[in-house]
């Protein structure tokens, strides 16, 4: 870990916000007239020099002035960054946003849509929201449904709320006190167990209606098996921001700009940014340039954090230049994570 000076904290400290909030070079001329430290221009050129050595700042070939390095901002977001807030204007958009949709957030899947939207709109980066997986969930209930004379919907609730369809494929109509039976079987032998622990052996603890109903139950078996597969295969992640991101003086140059939106089309790469978030607790992972696995992502900051929904966890993030304000985004997606969370309650 590199140990540095009180005053070379303090001009870290400066550069990094201010290269934050302006995307500009900061030169000593300016570190020197803003700070408390009452050095002059040439004393705080010697400090720039050694966090230069230090590998904590650069000199751009275009400018006189630093900017950090990788390891500059993840000095900063360790040890010397402050305590981010949002707005009470982004604070009543969110609440005003989650009030308006006036929805059971768990059984409408707009609700994660909507929300890496509103967080692209006020955070001006790439944001993800990945649905809740639903492995640990708490079978709960399953109904029923006739939709067609070879087609019976599928409704699996799940204890946090959560509800998941599929079509199961029947060979010919099957009368509803039929459906009625199998359903209030199903719902006494696996009501209480986790979705996980149901697909490793439902095919035992429903083996005695198999017997009077092969193929109604072998119809059951593949569906469940649909459901599961779709959850694994789907990765259903939900993107916003994209509109947004041109904001930003790094995207205002097309190569730069087009290089994240193939990034944002690229699902398979962007899920995998929730690979590193282990957390049970929502604690929030920061991820700096080329600390990424992926190369594609060497040029940008990536921060995640998760939600929970009863025994489900779900995963949001904001993928944007190094250059980002991580105390305000930590800040925004905490308050996020947090609105999920009492809302889905």
């Amino acid at each position: 870990m590199i140990t540095l000076t009180d005053r070379e904290k303090e001009v870290l400290r400066y550069v990094v916000d201010n290269f934050i909030s302006s995307a500009a070079p900061i030169g000593s001329r300016s570190v020197s007239k803003k700070t408390d430290l009452n050095l002059s221009s040439a004393t705080i050129r010697n400090v720039m020099s050694d966090l230069e050595e230090m590998e904590l700042l650069d000199t751009p070939h275009t400018s006189a002035g630093r900017i950090p390095t990788d390891k500059g901002y993840r000095y900063y977001v360790n040890s010397l960054m402050g305590q981010g807030s949002i707005s009470e204007k982004e604070e009543f958009l969110f609440k005003g946003f989650f009030n308006d949709k006036n929805l059971n957030i768990l059984e409408n899947q707009e609700i994660f849509l909507e929300t890496s939207k509103l967080l692209g709109k006020i955070s001006h980066l790439l944001t993800v929201v990945s649905q809740p997986k639903i492995a640990k969930g708490i079978f709960e209930k399953l109904e029923f449904v006739n939709v067609a004379s070879n087609k019976i919907l599928v409704v699996l609730k799940i204890k946090s709320g959560i509800i998941k369809t599929v079509i199961m494929e029947i060979t010919s109509e099957i009368p509803k006190i039929k459906l009625e039976k199998l359903s209030s079987f199903i719902n006494e032998k696996l009501s209480g167990l986790t979705l996980e622990l149901i697909r490793e052996t439902y095919a035992e603890r429903i083996s005695d209606y198999r017997h009077k109903e092969p193929e109604l139950i072998q119809s059951f078996m593949n569906s469940f098996e649909k459901l599961y597969a779709d959850e694994e295969s789907g990765n259903k992640i939900y993107i916003g921001g994209t509109g947004d991101l041109i904001l930003q003086p790094e995207f205002e140059d097309p190569k730069n700009f087009t290089d994240i939106i193939k990034l944002a089309e690229d699902k398979n790469l962007v899920i995998h940014i929730f690979d590193n978030d282990k957390s049970l607790e929502n604690k929030v992972q920061i991820s700096i340039g080329g600390e990424n696995k992926d190369a594609k992502l060497k040029n940008y900051s990536v921060i995640t954090t998760s939600y929970n929904l009863g025994e489900v966890k779900g995963n949001i993030g904001v993928i944007g230049p190094k250059r980002m304000d991580y105390a305000k985004m930590i800040s925004l997606l905490e308050y996020t994570s947090k609105l999920i969370n009492e809302f889905s309650n």
